[in-house]
């Protein structure tokens, strides 16, 4: 038996399943769980090597594709439309591969179907060592053992969130060591067999993860594909313009 992920489920009606990216947990797409719940059964997760579900050495698009079948499966979920953030959203475009016919809609936010060659978690991985190495009892030391690695104070402040306490020391719900021996995968992508899952990618418009370079890659596995840009926004749209976000999302359902 397969071990099953961790999951919020919340609302009734048609169900919705909420995919975070790397380093994220199931309650980083919340802001739109919040509202999709009014009216829909909304299935919230977290995805193998993050929050509270299960560790693994292994980390493929497959395998993260299988673990949210299996739960969907497990829940009786007969239909679903599934939204993937990042990382994230390559694991909803291989579970849409598998269960076409059960996918009525597909968003990817801010992601497109191509391996990236960029590295651009490096300082972060190495944020996350110093804290494993430097082990913090206290939350302002976790953040000043990641400063010397990551600039930016909102990237600490969203990875601060993954932070508990074991004994006296504060540790990773993500699998540090997993996630880094795995990069590779997460940049990479084996294209999908062409879906007509009609799908709509939601790109932040200051972002550089989904150009119009990706547009024939994108079409060629997704014949039923829209495109829609929130402008003024980074790769965490959902985070910056949540309210765009999800008006985008409701005119498309």
């Amino acid at each position: 038996m397969s071990q099953l992920l961790n999951y919020k489920l919340e609302g009734k009606g048609d169900t919705i399943v909420l995919l975070h990216g790397l380093f994220g947990n199931l309650d980083n797409l919340g802001l739109l769980a919040r509202d999709f719940r009014n009216d829909h059964q909304v299935l919230s997760i977290d995805l193998r090597n993050h929050g509270h579900s299960f560790h693994s050495d292994s980390h493929t698009y497959y395998q993260q594709a299988d673990d949210v079948i299996t739960l969907i499966n497990h829940l009786n979920i007969k239909q679903c439309v599934i939204i993937g953030h990042s990382m994230g959203g390559k694991v909803a475009m291989k579970v849409a591969e598998t269960l076409q016919e059960r996918i009525t809609k597909l968003i990817v936010m801010d992601m497109a179907p191509v391996t990236y060659h960029v590295r651009r978690h490096d300082n972060v991985f190495a944020g996350l060592k110093a804290v494993l190495e430097g082990r913090p009892t206290s939350r302002s030391q976790a953040m000043q053992l990641m400063a010397k690695h990551i600039e930016i104070d909102g990237v600490r402040q969203f990875l601060s969130k993954s932070l508990f306490k074991e004994e006296d020391i504060l540790a990773w719900r993500f699998n540090v060591e997993a996630l880094i021996s795995n990069y590779d995968e997460i940049l990479g992508w084996d294209p999908i067999c062409p879906t007509a899952v009609p799908t709509l990618f939601l790109k932040g418009g200051d972002s550089d993860y989904l150009t119009s370079d990706h547009q024939s890659l994108v079409q060629q596995q997704f014949s039923q594909a829209k495109a829609h840009i929130i402008a003024n926004t980074g790769h965490w749209l959902h985070a910056e313009k949540p309210q765009e976000v999800i008006r985008a999302i409701r005119k498309f359902l």
